[in-house]
């Protein structure tokens, strides 16, 4: 009588969810889809997650780099269905189900959720974008952190006063939170450390021109937190314009219109720091789908491309339409999208249709002005000065990720309020590193 082995069927490939960006809306996707019967592969330039809010503080000398990055990879230890791959990507075949990456890689997809962020927005003004320094990753705040230390040094060496004071004045476009607080950030670097530090520069005082083409500080804040925003820089010593407009930037100087009474006025200066807007990355463009007037990815109420069940859109890439309008490139409605999409990819593993749309929940906005001195917008409720200052201190801490960056964080920002020190003063240069851009 002959044997007979059984054979146990090959169970089906599971599905290939591949999650393309590592920022806020990608890393909370990611973090929902741990141990779920699918292989999810984040897809990143960096290999890192970048708490891009306290971008400013490591630019102002107070934070180090690591502080505010975390290694994707070693969020992604110990999971039995996640991956990571370090890469760029730069073209997206949605009929094919396939995207290419810089190095020639083919990553192949059942589900695909695009969350890639944003970059600066120079309005078609090359000139400007070319000679300002933006504050969107980390490779720019490090060259301002070098650029303003540099510009200190130039100064102290230099004789003539035209030139001292071309050295000492740094233009800031964009009075929303990143230009704001970066702007209280260098004030406070500048008292700290320039009487103490540079003996050769007393008598010469640092000017901060902090510019906005709105009528006031904070737009999207209530309009009683801008003026009490704008009253604190300018006790600071920041000089605030409202209605004004860059027009151009060389070298040596910037060009403002909207200036009162004269019109046009030039500014000398080394430093454009650029805070004034953002627009989707390039790889928008690379998907052929709709887009809106931001150039953002329109999506439906589940936030999928084009009412398709396999591909969705979350975060600054992302044109999300709520009570008609737009919602804002920050960090909380991505969160909340990639929390969302995650829940919609499990029910469609578990085979149940999710049919409760995608809502935001604002749950306030925050911006930091200086030592003891915030703003704070939650619901009906308007908070300043040091109760504004602490939630915002919270708020941050808890919302980083890592133990290790919540303490070296909090422990930082301890001794900068006892000591009354910006410790990371480091002028560093470094070579391109190998195949940095895989």
């Amino acid at each position: 009588m002959e044997s007979q082995t059984a054979t146990r069927p090959s169970s089906p490939p599971r599905p290939q969810v591949v999650i393309v960006g590592g920022g806020f809306g990608g890393i909370e996707c990611v973090k929902k889809l741990d141990g779920a019967d699918a292989d999810v592969l984040l897809v990143d330039r960096n290999n890192y997650h970048l708490f891009t809010p306290l971008l400013y503080q490591v630019a102002s000398s107070l934070l180090n780099p690591s502080d505010i990055a975390y290694p994707l990879r070693k969020l992604l230890r110990g999971s039995r269905n996640l991956r990571f791959r370090r890469s760029t990507v730069t073209d997206i075949d949605l009929d094919g189900k396939y995207l290419t990456t810089a190095d020639g890689h083919r990553i192949d997809w059942d589900v695909l959720v695009l969350a890639a962020g944003s970059e600066s927005n120079f309005f078609g003004n090359g000139e400007i974008a070319e000679r300002s320094i933006g504050l969107k990753n980390l490779d720019e705040a490090l060259q301002l952190r070098n650029h303003i230390l540099s510009c200190l040094d130039q100064a102290s060496r230099a004789t003539d006063p035209e030139e001292i004071a071309a050295w000492l004045t740094f233009v800031i476009v964009g009075g929303g939170p990143t230009g704001v607080e970066y702007a209280g950030a260098l004030a406070e670097l500048f008292r700290l450390v320039l009487r103490a530090e540079y003996p050769e520069l007393i008598g010469h005082s640092p000017r901060i021109v902090l510019v906005e083409a709105m009528d006031r500080l904070l737009p999207p804040f209530d309009p009683r937190l801008g003026a009490y925003a704008e009253k604190v820089l300018t006790r600071l010593g920041v000089e605030v314009m409202t209605g004004v407009r860059v027009e151009g930037a060389t070298d040596s100087e910037v060009r403002l219109s909207g200036v009162e009474p004269a019109g046009e006025v030039e500014i000398a200066s080394r430093t454009l720091v650029w805070a004034a807007g953002v627009r989707p990355t390039d790889l928008a463009g690379e998907v052929e789908a709709e887009k809106s007037r931001s150039r953002r990815l329109r999506v439906d109420e589940f936030l999928r491309l084009d009412g398709r069940n396999d591909v969705y859109a979350i975060g600054d890439l992302a044109s999300v339409d709520q009570d008609g309008q737009e919602l804002p490139m920050l960090s909380p409605p991505a969160m909340q999208a990639g929390r969302y999409v995650a829940r919609r990819i499990l029910a469609g593993l578990r085979r149940k249709g999710s049919k409760k749309p995608f809502r935001y929940k604002d749950k306030g906005t925050m911006a930091v002005i200086g030592r003891n001195a915030a703003v704070a917008e939650v619901g009906a409720l308007r908070l300043t000065g040091f109760i504004g200052w602490l939630a915002w201190l919270g708020l941050h801490l808890y919302y980083l990720v890592g133990f290790r960056n919540r303490l070296a964080v909090m422990i930082s920002w301890g001794f900068n309020y006892l000591k009354a020190d910006r410790p990371v003063r480091l002028i560093t240069r470094a070579k391109a590193a190998p195949l940095a851009d895989a």
